[in-house]
């Protein structure tokens, strides 16, 4: 088994253990948008696969295609220059942890929609990262005003510990969707 194998396996063996053991009883009131098993942080975990892929700007690119009826790229420029929202949205982890009241910025996944105009057969979004990680989501998912291509959380750049230089929020799925 190489190194990094033995890394992923080790996370994962983690994440799982989290998920069976995530039910706690706590004495102090739960805040209602805490979702069943959740507990709340003050930092952001990071909780990857052992790869986190150094991502030159000037090489990065977001390209969609699939069924859509106008397939494009953008360069790390083109992307900069679509129009930039500000969104205050309550983060939830598949391993129990939740953070509330963060702000992200980036673009509106509802713009890139717009722009690539996906066809009627089309059901899903298959999102694949630089890691090689891949999830899909139902169409009418993304398709919504609060789901949001981050750059940006609480103010500063996201780092590639939490999937910087961009990555997808959709704000009422776990994390691991985005």
């Amino acid at each position: 088994m190489e190194p990094n194998d033995r890394t992923v396996k080790a996370k994962q063996n983690v994440a799982q253990h989290r998920r069976e053991f995530s039910c706690r009883e706590v004495d102090e009131p739960q805040d209602e948008r805490l979702p069943p098993g959740q507990h709340m942080v003050n930092n952001f975990p990071v909780l990857d696969l052992g790869f986190k892929p150094e991502i030159v700007l000037a090489e990065w690119a977001l390209a969609i295609d699939g069924c859509v009826a106008n397939p494009m790229t953008w360069h790390w420029e083109d992307f900069q220059s679509q129009p930039q929202v500000q969104i205050r949205a309550d983060f939830h982890c598949v391993t129990s942890w939740s953070m509330l009241d963060n702000e992200w910025a980036g673009v509106k996944f509802q713009h890139l929609l717009a722009l690539v105009s996906p066809l009627s057969q089309s059901k899903f979004v298959l999102f694949e990262s630089f890691d090689d990680y891949t999830t899909n989501v139902p169409l009418e998912v993304c398709d919504d005003d609060d789901v949001l291509l981050a750059t940006h959380w609480n103010g500063r750049p996201l780092t590639k510990d939490h999937g910087g230089p961009v990555r997808v929020i959709i704000t009422k799925r776990y994390g691991w969707k985005g």
